[in-house]
């Protein structure tokens, strides 16, 4: 369920016409580059893109980089590449961070098809000239290594079928290495970064069938590693995508100062998604709606197009 709220009838060399202008008048006219670009699909901005490059032979991106500032610059710079190429982009920027953002590799694994993430990785590849998983080889080690890599090298099967005496198996296997505290055994790292969706679900299931709470509980470690956080947080994805975002973006804006990233990650990548369920559960999760939230957390042209994207412009 889409927030994104866009115009059908637009006109892709009307759009670059009126984009140029904002852009070459006297100062920069942020509001119609967000009402424009804030109400048009990924399909749409590719035409306007396009459109843009054949009228003024010049790179809209570029222009637009060039033009804004900030975190609302960040944020209209991602919206306006390809899919594959934004999550090219944010990968290698969650990589190069000091503090590196293990939670954008494990997006990309879970809320991705095979082909999806396969065309993300061809895009890192083009765009930097190296390999995804070179890239995160080299910014990890030890076992977190072997689970990252290992999540975004796979082609899962995407089909509908499920072994229920697979899912009883590996979870049986899961539960003897939990309880041997051995988190980075070999056959955990097998089982999370081989099985499909839909037969880690069963197994998960099972395993909360069987010992009454969901394996993340079992998964807390008085040592906190970072491994061990990583894997927990990869289950939680899996398991449920809404309630992760949700918690990614309640965690951006209620912390000592807001997490603009994670905050424009969320709501640039989920726009043309599911956001509207995203939002959903942060109302139940909060009792606060979220373009409210954002709204308080920030300011300016930023706030205007996040709240654009989010389908509320009041």
């Amino acid at each position: 369920m889409a927030t994104l709220i866009a115009y059908e009838d637009a006109s892709p060399s009307a759009d670059a016409e009126l984009l140029n202008k904002a852009c070459h008048g006297w100062g920069t006219d942020e509001k119609a580059v967000i009402s424009i670009l804030g109400h048009r699909n990924a399909t749409q901005r590719k035409l306007i893109r396009q459109a843009y490059q054949e009228i003024y032979q010049e790179d809209l991106v570029k222009r637009l980089e060039h033009e804004l500032s900030g975190h609302f610059e960040k944020a209209v710079y991602r919206w306006n590449l390809d899919p594959a190429d934004r999550d090219a982009v944010l990968a290698n920027v969650a990589l190069r961070n000091g503090n590196r953002d293990h939670k954008v590799i494990i997006e990309l694994a879970f809320t991705l098809s095979p082909e999806e993430l396969f065309a993300v990785k061809c895009a890192y590849q083009c765009r930097y000239k190296r390999s995804l998983e070179e890239d995160i080889a080299s910014h990890t080690s030890g076992e977190l290594r072997k689970l990252l890599v290992g999540l975004v090298s796979i082609h899962r099967y995407q089909g509908n079928e499920v072994n229920l005496k697979l899912a009883n198996s590996e979870s049986n296997i899961l539960r003897s290495a939990i309880e041997e505290k051995a988190f980075n055994h070999e056959e955990i790292l097998r089982i999370i970064t081989t099985r499909s969706k839909l037969q880690l679900m069963a197994t998960l299931n099972h395993y909360k069938d069987e010992h009454g709470c969901n394996i993340t509980k079992h998964l807390k470690d008085d040592r906190a590693d970072e491994y061990t956080e990583t894997l927990r947080t990869t289950i939680r994805c899996m398991i449920n995508p809404i309630k992760y975002f949700e918690k990614v973006i309640r965690n951006a804006i209620k912390k000592s100062g807001t997490n603009e990233d994670a905050l424009t990650r969320v709501i640039v990548t989920r726009a043309e998604k599911d956001l509207k369920e995203i939002m959903e559960q942060y109302y139940k999760r909060n009792s606060v709606p979220l373009d409210q939230a954002v709204a308080k957390e920030t300011s300016g042209d930023y706030k205007r197009f996040l709240l654009t994207l989010l389908g509320n412009e009041d």
